[in-house]
């Protein structure tokens, strides 16, 4: 491979051009998912444009380039059409994780988490959203396959079933390391406000 000046710029801007993904607004100009956040890689967000599917409503300085258009790459999307919510969640292991923000229902602690039945499968409790909760490694091995009872332990709260809502809202409290200046407008995160 030369080493030129040519050469060095079209390798290195492919990869530049990975770094700029497009917020995806609904119709409502409401972001898809706030946990993960909606994003599209900017090709998507292009094609879509073309294919008239959404409107582009922020741009970035960056510009991709063919033989013959140059268009600035997209920062913040609309869809044209209106997508639906989904109304349930869907039993996951990251949807769990997120319905107990993170966090180990018997001690709180964050990080390596694991889950655990809440009525142990042993004694007849099953995998469901009421039953399941997210725990800490040393927590699950205190409890084993006892009652909360046995194990002289408590829940933070009550496990449930969430609505597809109710997780977003949760999501909104985790934004994400990363946000570019043109998507503020649209996300609305648990923070507080500066006068």
């Amino acid at each position: 491979m030369r080493n030129d000046p040519y050469t060095t710029q079209f390798v290195r801007s492919p990869a530049r051009l990975k770094e700029h993904p497009a917020l995806v607004l609904n119709a409502d100009y409401r972001p898809l998912s706030y946990f993960p956040l909606s994003l599209w890689p900017w090709q998507e967000a292009v094609k879509a444009a073309f294919l008239d599917r959404v409107t582009i409503v922020a741009e970035y300085e960056e510009v991709a380039r063919s033989p013959s258009l140059e268009i600035k790459l997209p920062s913040v999307v609309v869809l044209r059409e209106y997508v639906k919510p989904a109304r349930l969640a869907a039993f996951t292991r990251f949807n769990l994780f997120l319905r107990d923000e993170f966090r180990c229902q018997y001690c709180g602690a964050k990080g390596d988490l694991t889950f655990d039945h809440v009525i142990p499968r042993a004694a007849g409790g099953r995998t469901t959203w009421e039953n399941v909760v997210a725990a800490c490694g040393p927590c699950n091995l205190r409890k084993g396959s006892r009652s909360l009872r046995q194990a002289g332990m408590r829940l933070a709260k009550p496990a449930g079933r969430p609505t597809a809502a109710q997780l977003q809202n949760v999501g909104r409290k985790f934004p994400p390391n990363h946000l570019h200046d043109t998507w503020l407008d649209y996300l609305y995160w648990d923070a507080e406000l500066e006068p």
